[in-house]
């Protein structure tokens, strides 16, 4: 009797806690992780492509230095991984409050400490090692960072808005996304710095690129003010009440819960997919990076394709919160299954979208907006899906493993699949590929039982 008392009475202290915090501070506490993950990813992008070759890895040719460039920027993907297993054990053990602040800090610190770098001219060999370092610290926090967020927003949702709860995080990637490139924008546009060339003595390479990676300092500061404030989820406060802490989450989570990681998994590969073919791919294809077959691309100017990028992510943004309400109305598997099949039917039409000979700025702006629509949709309700898939004691572990392992077979190796295709076969091909991811997304979710009326204090599905 006594226990089940005790068990009431953390239901109710813990559910006034959650309604005693204002739901704005929920919102952006969840948000601005995701934020800055986006934020991060694009700012090094763009400076693994116009910086880093020039400053950071200057010998041999052009070539080699920007594929060693490319290549710490692939470091990330490799400790993401890594980070969602380090954060997921203390998110299942300790809770998600400290996990999120430690995952924010690592993130945080990694990133402003690549705006204070030396240059290899200043220390040599060093700066490439120091900058190899911290944008494998930058993994490892990423790694952490979404599925903390997901879950602080999904654990403290109302009844029947848990997508809708869910979507805030998500919005954290077109936020990111108009944030970092904006920036880059508007200080090469005000200091008049050409991205077709490299003049060392410039302004923008002397010191304007740095200011991108300075400034993640202001949301790290906000994100740990809000973060701080919080009190832990109810959901995982009933846990510990229950005696349900496993001491190693990471084998618990492959013992009871395989099947889920590789449904979770599939389920996520299609976004990640079309959200790096719309972004990095489309990008150097534009920009005449990318030469098809018997013919030339589009030569848009980067700056001039850049704004069409960011008139086009306008679309994901809006796109987002539309999916969220989708999926708490019909549900997730209903909603991520029609987006999929709107996905292959994208994939079918980049032949007559992309034809190089009728391209111009409006129908490349009509073909990113479809794309990011779509991307939106789909990506929203994934921070509903993935935690939902998983029992509270592994949930944080389980929900960071599949994520990060699609960022692998998605984001990871989209970008030069992608350009592969095009360059031997034609963007008809590029669109093939991404037919094919959606489809196994699609079977994944036909196999995932629906998650929408599932009770997070269950054992998962």
């Amino acid at each position: 009797m006594s226990r089940a008392v005790d068990t009431t009475r953390l239901e109710v202290d813990a559910g006034t806690t959650v309604a005693d915090i204002p739901r704005r501070r929920i919102v952006v506490a969840s948000m601005v992780g995701t934020s800055i993950e986006f934020y991060d990813f694009y700012i090094y992008a763009t400076a693994a492509v116009a910086v880093f070759p020039y400053l950071f890895f200057p010998e041999g040719n052009d070539t080699t230095a920007l594929l060693a460039s490319l290549a710490t920027f692939g470091l990330a993907f490799v400790a993401r991984p890594l980070g969602s297993i380090l954060f997921g054990h203390f998110g299942d053990r300790v809770g998600r409050k400290a996990t999120l602040v430690g995952s924010l800090l690592t993130m945080g610190i990694a990133t402003f400490v690549i705006g204070l770098l030396p240059t290899y001219s200043q220390i040599g060999i060093a700066a490439p090692a120091l900058l190899a370092l911290m944008r494998f610290c930058q993994g490892l926090g990423l790694g952490g960072e979404w599925s903390g967020a997901a879950l602080l927003a999904t654990e403290t949702a109302k009844k029947g808005k848990r997508a809708w709860a869910a979507m805030w995080p998500q919005l954290g990637a077109p936020i990111g996304f108009l944030l970092a490139n904006g920036l880059f924008l508007t200080i090469a546009l005000l200091m008049d710095h050409d991205t077709s060339s490299a003049d060392l003595n410039g302004a923008f390479l002397t010191w304007g690129w740095r200011i991108p990676f300075l400034l993640s300092a202001i949301m790290v500061v906000i994100g740990l003010y809000v973060r701080l404030r919080l009190e832990e989820t109810p959901v995982f406060a009933r846990a510990v009440a229950r005696g349900e802490k496993v001491k190693t989450p990471l084998a618990q989570v492959f013992k009871s819960s395989w099947r889920q990681l590789i449904i979770g998994t599939f389920v996520m590969l299609a976004t990640y997919t079309l959200f790096y073919v719309m972004t990095t791919w489309v990008l150097s294809y534009g920009t005449g990076k990318i030469t098809p077959p018997g013919g030339s691309g589009p030569s848009f100017q980067y700056t001039d394709f850049l704004v069409l990028q960011l008139i086009a992510v306008l679309f994901f943004a809006a796109a987002v919160p539309v999916s969220g309400w989708l999926a708490d109305r019909f549900g997730r598997r209903i909603t991520l299954l029609v987006v999929s099949g709107f996905i292959m039917v994208f994939g079918l039409s980049f032949n007559v979208m992309l034809n190089q000979e009728t391209m111009g700025t409006g129908r490349m702006l009509v073909f990113l907006a479809m794309g990011m629509v779509l991307t939106g949709m789909t990506f929203g309700p994934m921070s509903a899906v993935l935690p939902e898939l998983f029992p509270t004691n592994v949930r944080y572990t389980g929900s960071g493993i599949a994520y990060n392992t699609a960022s692998i077979l998605g984001a990871a190796v989209a970008p030069f699949i992608a350009a592969w295709l095009a360059t031997s076969y034609g963007v008809g091909w590029v669109g093939v590929y991404l037919l094919v991811a959606a489809a196994i997304s699609f079977v994944a979710l036909l196999v995932m039982r629906e998650t929408k009326n599932e009770s997070l204090d269950d054992v998962g599905v």
